[in-house]
């Protein structure tokens, strides 16, 4: 069969909103729960959906709040990650699954792990691609003015830039910059968008037929929510919104969690980062971690190497049984 015989989709009413959910594979070993990044969705997992069906669990991506296939929230109601998190409880209750493994990459991880935390006896175990566990506050007063998230978080920047173009140049420039292994970063007279142009090709493993597929979907959703998720929030409601998670003052997992980072993905250049991961810092949040390099991946580790970080994940899957824990 092909993809799109063995992945099913329908829509979940959770908390107010239809979520759309891609499922593949009938669970007997467990239930794995794909998150997202941004420019991702759903699709972004195709290639670890169907490796973990086949090795025989229950395969689940969801388009979080926002974007894809899902609704939009109410445009007065302020982002907010404490959303996320009760969003997944709410699905994993809704598709009646008493407790699943995480994989999550980009700013899907920031859910994933606080997720674990404040509901471990729903979680057997959490993996994320590109992002250690980061207690507290993550600041870039270090990063020049024409940061990427520097600029997406004043409000109207990203709209007026991206408005110049259609919504395929716009997915299309973004994958690009993301696919680098140096930070994007405007100068003083340029705009994000001018970072890249039409005769800057695609990455390899990344063809057109897979940007149709995020530009029919970006059509759908717009770039109103993911710019609110995440990069507004980071900073106008970054605190507000993890208010209750901030109490966690001396976190501790109680379940195995697995770093899986590339090695020329951008954000290991962000402040902090290379340290939490090299400098035994997440140790002390995650006893019982496990953290591996590939050594040409990019931020999009998963969809650039699909094999090897399916490998690494069935592994993971199988070293911590569903039911033993």
């Amino acid at each position: 069969m092909n993809m799109e015989q063995q992945i099913e989709h329908s829509h979940l009413p959770i908390r107010g909103l239809n979520l759309h959910i891609a499922q593949a594979g009938k669970g007997d070993l467990g239930t794995v729960v794909f998150l997202h990044g941004f420019p991702e969705i759903w699709y972004s997992w195709r290639h670890q959906m169907l490796a973990v069906a086949a090795a025989g669990y229950r395969a689940v991506a969801l388009d979080w709040r926002g974007y894809g296939l899902s609704d939009q929230p109410p445009e007065q109601e302020a982002a907010s990650y404490d959303d996320l998190v009760e969003d997944l409880l709410a699905i994993l209750d809704a598709l009646s699954v008493p407790k699943a493994f995480l994989v999550a990459k980009d700013f899907g991880a920031r859910p994933a792990y606080y997720f674990a935390l404040r509901h471990p006896s729903r979680t057997c175990g959490v993996m994320c691609l590109g992002i250690p566990f980061l207690h507290g506050s993550t600041t870039f007063t270090s990063l020049p003015e024409g940061f990427y998230i520097l600029r997406w978080r004043e409000p109207g920047r990203a709209e007026a830039d991206f408005s110049r173009y259609d919504v395929k140049r716009v997915v299309r420039t973004i994958y690009i910059l993301f696919s680098r292994s140096e930070i994007p970063i405007a100068k003083e007279d340029q705009e994000i968008m001018d970072l890249a142009d039409l005769s800057t090709p695609l990455p390899e493993w990344f063809t057109e037929a897979d940007l149709a597929i995020y530009v029919s979907l970006y059509e759908k959703s717009g770039f109103r929510y993911p710019m609110e998720m995440p990069y507004r929030c980071m900073h106008a409601s970054y605190v507000r919104s993890l208010h209750k998670t901030n109490a966690i003052e001396d976190p501790k997992f109680q379940v195995p969690v697995f770093v899986v980072m590339g090695e020329k993905d951008y954000v290991f250049k962000f402040p902090g980062v290379e340290s939490v991961l090299k400098d035994g810092i997440m140790e002390k949040f995650a006893p019982d971690l496990k953290i591996t390099y590939i050594p040409e991946g990019s931020h999009f580790v998963q969809e650039q190497f699909p094999d090897r970080v399916n490998d690494l994940l069935i592994s993971f899957l199988k070293d911590h049984p569903a039911s033993a824990s």
